[in-house]
């Protein structure tokens, strides 16, 4: 395979957010039969469909989107197949240890987390993606990682809808953020991606300013 690989999802009306998060609202503001232009209004959160996290986003104090250098928004990538998990199951520095060895002789490399719950987008088994454990997170900065994607609506677990109890404590978040590095969500397709020798990551955001994060449009490209 060769070419470019589109991994986003589609901006739509309805679609699927972070539990609290602003609903995704897209409509004509302008159409050209009327008005000589087609303009659509768009509302949505930073947070919505296929984006990035900045440090910022879980820390006043930490850098925010556009404080960030532009190459930890693409670049070389190594792929983690953890396809396969059942629901809610960690992913810990054991399964993550193929990706670390490559690492080791690519370093400065994106990873991409390949779970396969982007089948699940549009269902309430989204919510049920597994996550990234901390000491997996602390063994990935360590080995020089600061940007992580992955195909699911978070990096850390996700609370049910109504659970009260959860604790939005985001601890992966806070080991990849706090080393001052970015997190991609609701990433989509990586099987399109997996067993690639050399893989380009882009993820461009929005040039939002002061932002906490930002759609992107998450592309791939076999080389």
């Amino acid at each position: 395979m060769s070419g470019w690989i589109d991994l986003s999802v589609p901006v739509v009306t309805g679609m699927p957010v972070y539990p609290g998060d602003p609903a995704v609202e897209v409509s004509p503001a302008l159409r050209a039969p009327r008005d000589g232009v087609n303009v659509l209004q768009l509302h949505m959160g930073s947070q919505s469909g296929t984006h990035v996290d900045a440090p910022y986003h879980v820390d006043d104090a930490w850098p925010r989107l556009d404080e960030l250098p532009l190459e930890f928004f693409g670049g070389p990538a190594v792929v983690a197949d953890v396809r396969g998990l059942s629901a809610r199951a960690p992913i810990t520095p054991e399964l993550l240890a193929p990706v670390l060895n490559r690492l080791r002789l690519r370093p400065g490399s994106l990873v991409l987390l390949a779970t396969g719950w982007s089948a699940y987008w549009g269902t309430d088994a989204c919510l049920a993606h597994p996550w990234l454990t901390p000491e997996a997170a602390e063994a990935l900065v360590a080995a020089g990682v600061r940007t992580v994607a992955v195909d699911a609506l978070s990096v850390d677990p996700t609370p049910e809808p109504g659970d009260q109890s959860a604790e939005l404590a985001l601890p992966a978040h806070r080991v990849l953020c706090g080393a001052g590095g970015v997190i991609a969500e609701n990433l989509t397709g990586l099987d399109q991606v997996v067993g690639l020798p050399d893989v380009e990551l882009f993820l461009f955001p929005l040039r939002l300013a002061g932002a906490d994060g930002a759609p992107v449009r998450a592309v791939a490209r076999a080389v």
